[in-house]
């Protein structure tokens, strides 16, 4: 099947359609949330409605809406050596174009350079979801890991699934940025883009 253009996936979505798209692991990135109601500004924010989980006995990353799954992605989680940590977290922060700045004091990193936005040797992909740093869901530059217990900690997805959950994340948590603002980012791959979310997104790892 033809690959979707983004931009095309966004104006679907706009139009209230259900999007599946392909990628290189087979697997359909996540619907976005639907936009917060709107209310006025000393109202409180209300709590997101979209939960993450990481299962590190199925290796997936499952997505759920008022107790109800949504969907299951494949992913690859931390080896024996390095573990993912489980527990319960918030996701306050989303990076399109992530640097990777190897980790000071682990000796896998010593001889690992930093790698820019964009680059092919980045091991985060287009996307970043951080929730514990330096812990996050990230993409890959390696989708044949997907399903394996090969990481050094973090939670890596395809970097379709990767974008698909940053829309969800965004969406459930406040963010202003659009569908348009998004596109930008993914292409120019060359610029980091942060995002602050306003509500943070719970996210809970699990054996």
């Amino acid at each position: 099947m033809k690959r979707m253009s983004w931009l095309a996936v966004a104006l679907l979505t706009a139009a209230g359609c259900v999007i599946e798209t392909d990628n290189e692991d087979g697997a359909n990135a996540p619907a976005p949330a639907q936009q917060p109601a709107e209310s006025g500004p000393a109202a409180r924010p209300q709590p997101p409605d979209v939960t993450l989980e990481v299962s590190l006995a199925q290796r997936a990353v499952n997505v759920y809406r008022g107790g109800q799954q949504l969907g299951s992605y494949p992913a690859a989680v931390g080896s024996t050596e390095w573990p993912t940590p489980t527990g319960e977290w918030t996701i306050s922060q989303v990076i399109f174009n992530p640097r990777w700045l190897p980790p000071k004091d682990e000796e896998w990193a010593e001889d690992e350079k930093t790698a820019e936005p964009g680059a092919r040797d980045n091991p985060l992909g287009v996307v970043q979801l951080v929730y514990d740093a330096p812990n996050s869901i990230h993409g890959t530059n390696e989708p044949q890991s997907l399903g394996k217990a090969v990481s050094h900690g973090s939670v890596r997805v395809s970097n379709n699934v990767g974008v698909g959950l940053a829309r969800l994340v965004m969406r459930a948590g406040g963010a202003s940025q659009d569908d348009a603002w998004i596109e930008n980012a993914l292409r120019n791959r060359t610029e980091r883009a942060e995002v602050i979310i306003p509500n943070p997104v719970p996210i809970r790892v699990v054996e």
